[in-house]
């Protein structure tokens, strides 16, 4: 007789490999050609023609309205930014990954910080230069900004990282910490508002690309049939209303640096200016990291069985 408590033999059960999927991976590569081509335009606005220099100018010559208050808060912000501060977070990213079991992934983020880094001071000294198209010598070309690069850069590295439920508040801290960053530089005279744009749209252009071109290791594991819900959509949405609103108030400070309607104002001239570079480097700054959030949670979940 055959025994009946004998079980079947056992073979190992494939495992099924996640498999990304094809539009967030096209979103994620526009993404990266059009930060790109931000990249170029905003030299081409503000560094190469006359009207954008003279802008620019005003609003470095801003900068020393109420600088030395200013500074205090500024000052402790840049010091960070260093390349010990560059190792840190290059080594916090990709401790995250490999706890994470993410070997490609801990590749990946080092990558984007050292690209984007390195694609700054290429663009700053090798590329693009500085016409003299006003009167008196205003430096040498300082765009885009180094400082602003290594802070998005090592933010969006840890975006990446990071499990998919914590990348919303990793997004938000992120966005305030260049934002920071950038604005400490404007604050102390290192550098121009299109500067710290520059630098924010070389790291989103690279964030994209890794996004793009990321490999299994980038996906998610989703719990349940939808996977664990996360507050991206808000996170991303309020982040696009901090760059719409602070938006406006750019380019009307542009509009009234240039002698449009707001040049009645009061106190308009550099200061408008200096204003304006600032609410514009909020803008883009929350801007990017709303799309790069999206971007990276559509890429990084997995065609659906």
């Amino acid at each position: 007789m055959l025994d009946a408590t004998r079980t079947a033999p056992r073979y190992p059960v494939p495992v099924q490999r996640p498999v990304p999927r094809l539009w967030p991976r096209v979103l994620a590569l526009a993404v990266a050609l059009v930060a790109a081509a931000g990249v170029h335009l905003t030299w081409r606005i503000f560094v190469a023609s006359e009207a954008g220099q003279r802008v620019d100018g005003l609003a470095l010559a801003g900068a020393e309205h109420g600088q030395y208050r200013l500074w205090t808060v500024a000052e402790p912000v840049l010091d960070v930014v260093s390349v010990a501060f560059v190792v840190a977070g290059i080594a916090a990213a990709m401790t995250v990954a490999l706890v994470r079991r993410r070997w490609a992934l801990a590749l990946q983020v080092a990558v984007l910080v050292g690209g984007a880094n390195l694609t700054t001071q290429v663009l700053k000294y090798a590329v693009y230069d500085r016409p003299h198209l006003l009167p008196g010598w205003s430096g040498p070309n300082t765009l885009p900004s180094g400082h602003t690069t290594v802070a998005a850069s090592v933010a969006l590295a840890l975006l990446l990282a990071a499990p998919r439920a914590w990348r919303p508040a990793v997004a938000a801290l992120g966005a305030i910490w260049t934002a920071a960053t950038g604005v400490s530089t404007l604050v102390g005279q290192w550098h121009r508002p299109s500067d710290v744009v520059a630098g924010v749209l070389v790291v989103l252009a690279w964030g994209g690309a890794v996004c793009a071109f990321g490999s299994r290791s980038s996906l998610d594991v989703l719990e349940g049939p939808g996977g664990r819900r996360s507050g991206s959509v808000v996170v991303a949405t309020l982040l696009a209303a901090v760059g719409a609103a602070t938006g406006f108030v750019a380019f009307g400070a542009l509009d009234g640096a240039r002698g449009g309607a707001w040049s009645d104002l009061p106190l308009a001239g550099d200061v408008t200016a200096y204003a304006g570079g600032v609410a514009g480097v909020v803008a883009v700054t929350a801007v990017a990291f709303a799309v790069i959030l999206v971007v990276r949670q559509a890429t990084a979940r997995p065609e659906p069985d």
